[in-house]
């Protein structure tokens, strides 16, 4: 069933879209990583244009975060001092990110500019993955064990204003989280991704949290970057669609469910390897479609080339958004976050009826 984007002005297949939305989810609870970096060359494979396609994912994002947020809120592996020093540099690099991203909009290049960002990061993070993950397969089946230092020192870690993070365990300075907040901010800016992929590592590595307290607090971070790129791309171009960000977040709730059961019965190596091999495809598959197929896409989206007549409620949003472009990224906001609310509610819900079940039955 084909749904035309007031926004984006392209024709495209509600149901694709949820399906990938979907898959792409499930990746992201099998994985444990945030889907931007799939799902927003996807929608540039359907048709839609990159400057949309970004934004809208990063919208997209932003439920989810909330929803996983809140789940490890209830845990309480959430380090609040933390994530609110990464945030802090999250801000100057979404605002840098997006100035950034401005430039090259004015000079006609940002679509190549995305295709090459996408390009060349999955294809290295891709590799570095896949020979991790080989060699952490071999290690299995050779039952090799290796001890590791989990906290190596590095030159950031010398830097003035030191602070403690009681909840981390840690006493490090204020200019650690804050540099690695800048570079996610940039990222997640340019490329529509809530920047997990950059993020997780170097929390492990660089800053030397606990393992436990490194998921909640990076979607803790997620939510805030990602809400001010969804903002600050609505207040500059336009750019946010109601319709396609609605498809995306129902997509994506429903395949991080399955995604984070299905999880907890796979092997992590393997997995990894999957992903790692995953993330390469998906970089082929950018590289030929900026430089080598031209006027077509991947996928059987359709791109507009006549106007097409609207509906009232698609010229609703299309007024809304051009007339009162902060009001409506704020829509966007709120929409986001009320669906992952409500994921994470429902979830709850259906965890805690289950532990009664079973409590019931052991009785």
């Amino acid at each position: 069933m084909e749904v035309y984007l007031p926004i984006a002005e392209v024709n495209v297949d509600v149901f694709l879209i949820f399906f990938l939305s979907s898959i792409v989810g499930l990746l992201s609870g099998l994985f444990g990583v945030g889907g931007g970096f799939l799902m927003t060359p996807f929608l540039i494979f359907m048709g839609i244009p990159a400057t949309y396609a970004v934004a809208n994912e990063a919208n997209n994002i932003l439920a989810a975060s909330v929803s996983g947020s809140l789940t490890h809120w209830f845990k309480n592996t959430l380090d609040y001092k933390m994530g609110f020093m990464i945030v802090i540099g999250g801000v100057a690099g979404t605002i840098l990110g997006i100035l950034t991203f401005s430039y090259f909009k004015e000079i006609g290049k940002i679509d190549l500019i995305i295709s090459l960002a996408y390009m060349y990061v999955l294809a290295i993070i891709g590799t570095l993955m896949l020979i991790e993950g080989v060699a952490e397969i071999d290690r299995i089946r050779k039952k090799i064990i290796l001890k590791k230092k989990l906290h190596h020192h590095y030159w950031i870690h010398g830097l003035p204003f030191r602070m403690r993070f009681p909840k981390s365990k840690l006493y490090e300075s204020i200019f650690t989280p804050i540099l690695l907040g800048l570079i996610v901010g940039f990222v997640a800016a340019i490329m529509g991704v809530g920047g997990a992929f950059l993020l997780v590592p170097a929390m492990i590595y660089i800053i030397g949290m606990p393992t436990k307290l490194v998921p909640g607090t990076s979607l803790f971070v997620t939510v805030f970057i990602t809400a001010i790129v969804t903002v600050l791309h609505a207040f500059n171009y336009q750019s946010i669609d109601l319709v396609l960000v609605t498809i995306l977040i129902l997509g994506s709730i429903f395949g991080v469910q399955i995604g984070q059961k299905v999880g907890q019965y796979l092997d992590g190596s393997e997995l990894k390897t999957l992903l790692a091999m995953l993330l390469l495809l998906v970089g082929v598959a950018m590289a030929y479609n900026t430089f080598f197929k031209e006027g077509s896409t991947i996928f059987n989206g359709k791109q507009s080339i006549t106007k097409v007549e609207l509906n009232a409620f698609s010229e609703f949003i299309l007024a809304l958004s051009v007339n009162q472009p902060m009001l409506y990224g704020l829509i966007s906001i709120i929409l986001a976050i009320s669906l992952g609310v409500l994921a994470s509610y429902i979830r709850k819900r259906i965890s805690d009826h289950r532990k009664k079940m079973l409590a019931a039955a052991n009785k």
